[in-house]
């Protein structure tokens, strides 16, 4: 049955629809170099290195294990991006997570990278690896493991130790994802030492490869502990777990007999029931995704129309807008991606004209605010979409609520509270896409990192802080300004200038979208043109999970 399908309006040769794509394609093209080198991983020297020992790195492992023809869907690569450079850096953070194919079922992979520090647990590198394991969690995802570590970062282990988000987080997590019945395969193919070796053991299926190592203690510290002199083998090699201490499963060769071993396990596991969302026959967009590069402006002062963003993300650009009349500057609408029925709340980027409440005067609501009424209208869309069991998309261009005394006594901090309320506690799959601006409490309403969105991904042009960067270093100057007169120094015109450019710079670098994908605030940086494939793989991983809390808001705004 057709839908309302949106009338688009788009001018394909117009200069500001070229200028706009030459800006994204260059923008796309420094991200696309740059992962690039992240997936170099150590380096070539260290990639030989693994090779000499007869073993594959991280990446040819995946490659060699997802299904023939399907791609790796990669999550947190930027991980770690310019972070531990005083140790040579940590390139990913010196694992691979994300989703693939593997006989057929979505699963989530995770592999150390041992061309990376022998594949050692930095900070980032736990919380990275708790991230996937909460992702599959969150999803019910098989897990996949490909152990080659040397364990914990010495030089870092006080951050990495002790805490819900470091490493011992990880086995805690092995043991609920167990008894929550989310199938887990782990296949020992380098060095799983001391804490690390808890993993592999706590899993459904243990794999082991020859010359591998499996103990809590290697040869030198069983020999300083207690003086027992004995080889790596004869302590915890495969050959010993598969006949002595009865730990391994299987023992292969080489790695390319462990992965074909893996497949033919992941093969015989069953199948459970899956969510109760509604799901369709994909049908593709009626506009191509690459025309997303000329319609969006990365410019906060420009205007766009994001139900043009829609139609090239949607089945057949069809949008059954909600309350299409009310509360313009945030869209909401019922549509399909990838078949998958889905409620979109989307901010808007056009001005748009409209009656004052209580007076009918006109005034204009600007782009990518947040007013009273679009507050009120989206809260009221997410219960629905809850109500009825519809999984919910969240498209960012945000600058936030809108201030001033109308805006006050209009309501605005009551209608935030309610649409805050609603999106805390949304019970349906929830995923959030930020494409451009994403500020202050506007990032919260819109379903930021804090408010458990299943995956939240970034175009490149995504901007992610507290305020923009004008704003911003007009504020920190000022109070710089007054904190060194207070001090009884004067600075000049020229001072005031280098100083304000010094701090939006600092500012700017920490709004970058790299920045936040380092810290994980989100799971990867997206083409946009891609857009459609990333939430069709995120709405296919969250349909694993049949379980749906019952929906309560508890005090609601009204």
């Amino acid at each position: 049955m057709s839908g309302t399908v949106i009338e688009t309006q788009v001018d394909a040769k117009s200069a500001g629809f070229e200028k706009n794509s030459r800006q994204m394609v260059d923008r796309l093209t420094e991200i696309k170099n740059e992962e690039e080198r992240i997936r170099q991983g150590g380096g070539a020297k260290a990639i030989e290195s693994q090779h000499k020992k007869g073993r594959l790195t991280a990446r040819e492992r995946i490659a060699k294990l997802i299904d023939p023809k399907t791609e790796f869907f990669e999550l947190g690569l930027y991980a770690a991006y310019e972070m531990y450079e005083e140790w040579g850096g940590a390139p990913a953070a010196g694992t691979v997570v994300g989703l693939g194919r593997v006989s057929g079922r979505q699963v989530m992979i995770i592999a150390n990278d041992a061309t990376v520090k022998a594949g050692a647990f930095f900070p980032m590198t736990a919380k990275k690896v708790i991230r996937a394991q909460n992702i599959a969690i969150e999803n019910r995802i098989p897990t996949i493991y490909l152990v080659d570590s040397a364990g914990v970062f010495l030089p870092l282990q006080e951050d990495v130790f002790p805490d819900t988000d470091d490493f011992g987080r990880v086995f805690r997590n092995n043991a609920v994802m167990s008894a929550q019945g989310i199938p887990q395969i782990t296949a020992i193919m380098g060095m799983c030492v001391a804490g690390g070796a808890y993993l592999p053991v706590m899993c459904d299926h243990i794999l082991m490869t020859e010359g591998s190592g499996l103990f809590l203690a290697g040869p030198a510290l069983v020999q300083a502990a207690i003086g027992q002199k004995t080889s790596a083998e004869e302590l915890g090699g495969a050959k010993m777990h598969a006949q002595i201490s009865g730990t391994v499963d299987f023992r292969e060769p080489d790695d390319e007999a462990c992965i074909q071993r893996i497949r033919a396990l992941a093969d015989k596991i069953g199948h459970r029931p899956k969510a109760p969302f509604d799901h369709k026959p994909a049908r593709p967009p009626s506009h191509p995704g690459e025309e997303i590069y000329g319609i969006f402006s990365s410019n906060p002062g420009k205007q766009y129309d994001m139900r043009e963003i829609i139609a090239r993300i949607v089945d057949g650009s069809e949008f059954e807008e909600y309350r299409a009349e009310y509360g313009q500057t945030v869209l909401c609408g019922f549509a399909r991606i990838g078949g998958w029925a889905v409620g979109i709340v989307a901010n808007q980027k056009k001005h748009v004209t409209v009656a004052a409440p209580g007076t009918g005067e006109k005034r204009i609501e600007f782009g990518g605010v947040i007013y009273t009424e679009a507050a009120d209208k989206a809260a009221r869309f997410i219960l629905d979409c809850n109500q009825n069991l519809i999984p919910l998309i969240f498209l960012h261009d945000v600058n936030g609520f809108m201030v001033g005394k109308e805006a006050e006594w209009s309501g605005i901090i009551r209608a935030g509270a309610k649409l805050v309320n609603a999106v805390a506690n949304s019970v349906v799959p929830k995923i959030a896409v930020i494409c451009g601006g994403s500020f202050g409490a506007g990032h919260y309403a819109m379903c930021g990192k804090a408010y458990d969105p299943r995956f939240i991904f970034a175009w490149p042009t995504a901007r992610y802080a507290v305020m923009g960067g004008d704003a911003a270093a007009g504020t920190l100057v000022e109070i710089k300004i007054k904190q060194l007169e207070r001090e009884g120094k004067k600075l000049t015109d020229k001072d005031k200038k280098e100083l304000y450019e010094s701090v939006r710079a600092t500012y700017e670098h920490q709004i970058d979208p790299r920045y936040a994908a380092a810290r994980l605030w989100v799971d990867a940086i997206i083409d946009p043109a891609h857009t459609r494939e990333a939430l069709i793989e995120a709405l296919e991983a969250a349909s694993l999970n049949p379980y749906v809390a019952e929906f309560k808001t508890g005090v609601l705004q009204t």
